[in-house]
């Protein structure tokens, strides 16, 4: 059987204070849909750790600018239920709102950008309704793909504070994939106080070795061949770091090599502290190499923690 759909927020909350009324604990798996085996790893991973787990199915807008891939982000919904129904034994439910920024009551006005190159995001390019309250958290979200994405990670914080306000989880589970997203999300929870534990999960991959992500339906098969040189490097680089070397400037040149090899079109390649995630220069305590670069249209990430005690 599917799993319970639940749409409006307000259904939501009574939803799972019903649930703590009961004394079960609650799990939630924020995912944007289009549902891989990643996702449903990390659902499988909940239901390990809660009596009952939400799967929020929510494209958010604010974490895209006007010029990304909102409007061409894969979806298929009836899959996603289907796939949830294979494995939830009842213990899943879908939290699948229309719009999370709408509230109603006003009329859409356009931000006035002033000309002044303020970067917004689809919510506010699209005509919100009043909403004005974004999360930041400041340090962690400058770096890797922050540079490039200047609003996203504050849309990311944005929307997962919803999400912990209106589902009220005690645990919600984040794959490691989105390195810094999972940091980001941890700070957050440690600095304003949330009661719920964050949990990282490794990342899933295909038999190849690619990461698995929604966006990867839009390589074509001669750039999946290619985006292989991403999870490769990866695992060239930690082969290296066992045999000795430690030069990051070595290690970082190695693997943009592979990937302009592979005709990819490299955003970033950066080796950084697990914790603070700010650069280092030579490894010698826990690191996690990050990695994001184009191939043709499509813009993957990936990444292997390296944990080492010199």
């Amino acid at each position: 059987m599917e799993p319970e759909v639940i749409r409006d927020k307000e259904a939501m909350r009574r939803w799972s204070r019903a649930m703590r009324s009961q004394g079960k604990t609650i799990g939630l798996v924020p995912t944007m849909g289009y549902l891989h085996d990643g996702h449903l790893s990390l659902v499988r991973q909940s239901l390990t750790l809660a009596d009952v787990t939400v799967v929020s199915i929510y494209v958010n807008p604010g974490q895209f600018s006007p010029t990304e891939d909102l409007s061409t982000y894969p979806s298929d919904f009836s899959g996603d239920l289907v796939k949830l129904a294979a494995l939830s034994g009842g213990k899943v439910v879908v939290f699948n709102p229309r719009n999370l920024y709408d509230y109603g009551g006003g009329e859409r006005k356009k931000v006035n950008n002033g000309g002044g190159g303020r970067v917004v995001s689809c919510v506010e390019e699209g005509g919100g309704l009043g909403h004005e309250t974004w999360i930041r958290v400041e340090r962690l979200e400058k770096g890797l793909c922050g540079k490039s994405r200047p609003v996203f990670f504050r849309g990311v914080a944005t929307i997962v504070t919803k999400l912990f306000n209106i589902v009220e989880p005690d645990v919600a589970v984040f794959g490691k994939k989105d390195y810094q997203q999972w940091r980001i999300i941890q700070r957050m929870v440690r600095d304003l106080d949330f009661g719920i534990e964050i949990v990282g999960s490794d990342i899933a991959r295909e038999k190849d070795g690619l990461a698995m992500s929604s966006r990867n339906v839009r390589l074509s098969d001669e750039e999946r061949q290619r985006a292989l040189s991403i999870s490769r490097s990866l695992a060239m680089a930690k082969a290296s770091v066992a045999k000795g070397q430690t030069s990051c400037t070595e290690l970082k040149g190695m693997i943009i090599q592979q990937l302009v090899g592979s005709d990819g079109r490299v955003d970033y390649v950066e080796i950084v502290d697990q914790e603070t995630l700010e650069g280092v220069e030579e490894i010698k305590s826990g690191v996690v190499i990050c990695v994001a670069a184009w191939f043709g249209t499509v813009r993957l990430i990936d990444n292997i923690e390296i944990d080492i005690s010199l």
